[in-house]
């Protein structure tokens, strides 16, 4: 299949290694010092040789910004036969452009990403295939997750976000809070020092993927959650009350058991 890949940052270059040995792979990539580091496919910086090279399908990279802007870029160049698609964590938009596009459209999220994930061992890690859209281009990216290992969930666009807003928001926000009040430690423990790490990984993402994930319409519910429990928690400090803060320990390690027990 002959397949164009806008991006070359490390997603982008992640899918160009990934599918170039068993495909004819081509990467769009304005700035042409992204596409240095690429090989085994053709490297473009013009509309014109995307029209040239015909792609079956087009995998959207690009950082969640310019998903949308991208797309429109190419539109007028591709066939009208070629598959659209993504690997967004950010859906907004996405849906009204694939049905007013005119063409056939896949849109999948890989749950992982380079900052944390071990490329070469994915096993672990899930993906989302939004269940809207062109069979074929889901059963595509389905084979080629499953080779990958990822575990896979089916969702809509609207059960994607809803998602989203659960798993990134949650994680994200308690960072923010934690990178908020922390205080340079000469000796820190080992807890300190593993949510430093993760508040240096979380805090190296491109803003705008942040505040879209944080604007995300179903965000604000799991916020307040996090602000209920903190209420609940400062309560029971402030009051010194042993008996409360057990009864605490006992709901969140349930929470976390009930979490491993269905992840086995």
């Amino acid at each position: 299949m002959k397949i164009l890949i806008m991006g070359a940052g490390k997603m982008g270059s992640f899918f160009i290694d990934l599918l170039s040995f068993d495909h004819e792979v081509a990467a769009f990539e304005q700035d042409a010092r992204r596409l240095r580091f690429t090989y085994n496919c053709q490297r473009f910086t013009t509309t014109d040789e995307i029209k040239a090279f015909k792609p079956e399908l087009v995998i959207n990279a690009v950082t969640v910004k310019y998903t949308l802007s991208a797309f429109k870029e190419v539109l007028p160049f591709l066939p009208e036969d070629c598959i659209l698609s993504d690997i967004a964590s950010v859906k907004t938009g996405l849906k009204e452009f694939y049905e007013q596009s005119g063409h056939p459209y896949v849109s999948t999220h890989p749950m992982f990403g380079p900052t944390f994930a071990n490329l070469n061992q994915l096993s672990e890690e899930n993906a989302i295939i939004i269940n809207e859209g062109d069979y074929m281009g889901r059963i595509f990216f389905k084979d080629l997750y499953q080779k990958l290992g990822l575990n896979i969930y089916e969702y809509s666009f609207k059960e994607h976000d809803e998602t989203v807003a659960y798993s990134l928001s949650i994680p994200f926000v308690s960072t923010f809070c934690f990178a908020a009040v922390m205080k340079h430690q000469d000796a820190p423990g080992t807890t300190f020092k593993r949510h430093m790490n993760i508040a240096k990984g979380v805090l190296n993402e491109d803003d705008y993927l942040l505040q879209e994930i944080l604007f995300n319409p179903y965000t604000s519910g799991q916020v307040s959650l996090i602000r209920d429990e903190l209420k609940e928690l400062i309560d029971i400090i402030d009051h010194k009350d042993a008996k409360r803060m057990q009864g605490y320990l006992r709901k969140i390690r349930n929470n976390v058991a009930k979490d491993i027990e269905i992840n086995r």
